[in-house]
């Protein structure tokens, strides 16, 4: 059992009964008290996406989710459903379009390393690779001599994601996108 000043983000945590995400960690000094930080979490449900703002002391035992990671690559979707193949034994996993609204701007048919976060053997939610390619469908005209300035446009991605891109980037291109800053990393 960590202590709440171990816990990273990302990390899957047991409270109330519950099993939660830590998608954001905030530590404070507060003056006055005889040395204890206070970390600040922001937790998801990862069955019902609820949000919950929680304080812990540095030295409150908290326990870690016993959750499983499974290879997958996106497979189909059926109407709200949208179904991932195990890459290693063939399962196939049906999460709700609701539950991973977010994670599907980074995903199309060639997104690789995707995992499946598994909760009793239940698909819960989905770990994306830190960056991720995807195509351009829609940004205005590419500006001959672009590359030398900073300047930058917005680009629509085929996923629906809008991000800014240089100004010499044009429709069409393949473009390696930073998942958790949103934002564009050069070509793919």
């Amino acid at each position: 059992m960590p202590k709440a000043s171990e816990i990273k983000k990302n990390q899957a945590i047991e409270y109330d009964g519950r099993v939660y995400f830590v998608k954001d960690i905030e530590r404070s000094v507060p003056q006055g008290r005889a040395g204890g930080s206070l970390y600040r979490m922001r937790m998801y449900d990862v069955v019902t996406n609820a949000k919950l703002d929680e304080t812990f002391k540095d030295s409150d035992m908290l326990n870690l989710a016993d959750l499983v990671r499974r290879p997958a690559a996106f497979s189909y979707s059926d109407g709200e459903e949208y179904v991932f193949m195990d890459t290693e034994d063939y399962t196939q996993y049906s999460l709700n379009r609701e539950s991973i609204e977010d994670e599907l701007l980074f995903i199309d048919e060639e997104t690789q390393g995707i995992m499946v976060i598994l909760l009793s053997d239940a698909p819960v939610a989905l770990d994306l690779p830190p960056t991720v390619d995807l195509d351009i469908a829609e940004t205005d005209p590419s500006v001959k001599g672009g590359s030398a300035t900073a300047r930058t446009k917005p680009a629509k991605l085929s996923t629906g994601l809008v991000v800014q891109v240089p100004e010499h980037i044009s429709t069409g291109d393949r473009i390696k996108v930073n998942v958790e800053e949103r934002r564009f990393l050069g070509r793919a």
